[in-house]
């Protein structure tokens, strides 16, 4: 007889935020410190702003194909050690890339980075849809998106602060640290699997999962939501930045990277959206929270630094508050293998940060930040659309599935 899942308010669903809490700020942290960094690398190692890009995308796009490699293992293995096992090796890493003398060994690293830390965000995502109590999954998984928000917070301004009066390299080095602190505090804090099944692993479990999952009416649009949703996001403040420290603000470098503080209205939207969306239903919240990141996408157009960092500020909101309800969506729509759906939305999230991040980098050069707005408007307006037909999405039927999102 299968354990009872976790509810809300019980000392284990405190215990398991808490551990994912951790989780999510590490790996967003060690992931997200060099984008606030990227003007200084191209200074240093003489890049252009899309080369300089690639300490990111070179991450996130290791981080996508190391998902469904994950995700497999972590059906034959289990779900807390490869999550712990991932976070050690991302802080080890991220100490090494402080010490690097050229700009293709720290690639190399930030490579390694990335493949490695895949055994998080996908576990994480699968082992609370396991654990948790399905009306409770939305607050988990909004608590979990929280962490990483502030994870990917602390890593920006910590980074900043830290390059503007010593060093890079010294920044990294401190990250690198962090990380494996909280490693140790999730081991210790995440209770063990009670309801993971061990399921069909190896090359035929993946190609068999993708094949279950594609069939989905409701998965793949999920997935390429992730794709765009992620895309834009990052691509904002990967070049938000240059804008910022340009003749037109003329900003310092440490002041920029305190932008990265409205993360903080992240961990707020993320938490209130999953309870919104237990409420109201996911279908009916997601496309107007991202009506709020086009909102703010256009008040960056205006040339007053107030009305950029409110647009900012919005933008930053309405992503998490959309990534949290379509996330905790894929954890109540999917089948078995569970996190294998986790996983593909990831991998499509992360590698919507390689692609549209890395070739925003061109519009830039040639557009300036009108050209970027633009191009992210466009996806954003595709986003939009895939969110509104999800609105019309058939529920699964309850003896074979969740209830519906």
């Amino acid at each position: 007889m299968s354990s009872p899942p976790i509810a809300a308010g019980s000392s284990d669903f405190k215990r398991v935020n808490r551990a994912m809490a951790f989780g999510g700020f590490s790996t967003f942290a060690l992931l997200y410190s060099v984008q606030p960094l990227m003007p200084l690398l191209a200074r240093d190692f003489a890049l252009t702003p899309a080369q300089s890009s690639l300490a990111l995308s070179i991450s996130t796009a290791a981080l996508a194909v190391s998902l469904l490699v994950s995700s497999v293992l972590s059906e034959r293995f289990g779900r807390k050690p490869l999550m712990a096992a991932s976070m050690l090796s991302g802080g080890l890493l991220t100490l090494l890339a402080a010490f690097t003398s050229d700009y293709n060994q720290l690639l190399i690293l930030r490579a390694l980075l990335g493949f490695m830390l895949g055994g998080m965000p996908a576990v994480a995502m699968a082992y609370l849809s396991e654990e948790i109590e399905g009306t409770s999954l939305g607050l988990a998984m909004g608590m979990y998106i929280s962490g990483s928000a502030f994870g990917g917070m602390f890593g920006r301004v910590l980074a900043s602060f830290i390059s503007d009066f010593w060093s890079w390299r010294m920044a990294l080095g401190l990250m690198g640290a962090a990380g494996l602190y909280a490693a140790w505090e999730f081991w210790r804090s995440l209770p063990a699997s009670k309801r993971f099944r061990p399921g069909q692993g190896g090359f035929g479990g993946l190609v068999n999962g993708v094949r279950r999952h594609a069939r989905d009416t409701g998965l793949p649009w999920l997935f390429a939501l992730s794709f765009l949703l992620m895309g834009s996001f990052v691509s904002l403040y990967n070049y938000i930045g240059y804008r910022l420290l340009g003749p037109e603000f003329g900003l310092r470098q440490s002041a920029v990277g305190a932008l990265s503080v409205l993360y903080l209205l992240g961990i707020f939207s993320s938490v209130w959206a999953g309870r919104l969306a237990d409420r109201l239903g996911r279908r009916n919240v997601l496309w107007l929270v991202m009506s709020v990141m086009f909102a703010g996408l256009l008040l960056t157009l205006f040339g007053n630094l107030v009305a950029v960092v409110a647009g900012v500020g919005l933008y930053t909101f309405g992503f998490f508050a959309s990534h949290s309800v379509a996330s905790s969506w894929v954890g109540r729509r999917a089948r078995a293998p569970q996190a294998l759906a986790s996983a593909l939305y990831l991998f499509f999230y992360y590698l919507g940060s390689s692609v549209v991040g890395w070739f925003c980098g061109y519009v830039w050069e040639h557009g300036g930040w009108s050209g970027v707005v633009g191009l992210l408007g466009a996806v954003l307006v595709g986003a939009m659309l895939i969110a509104l037909r999800l609105r019309g999405l058939a529920p699964l039927e309850p003896a074979t599935a969740a209830p519906p999102g």
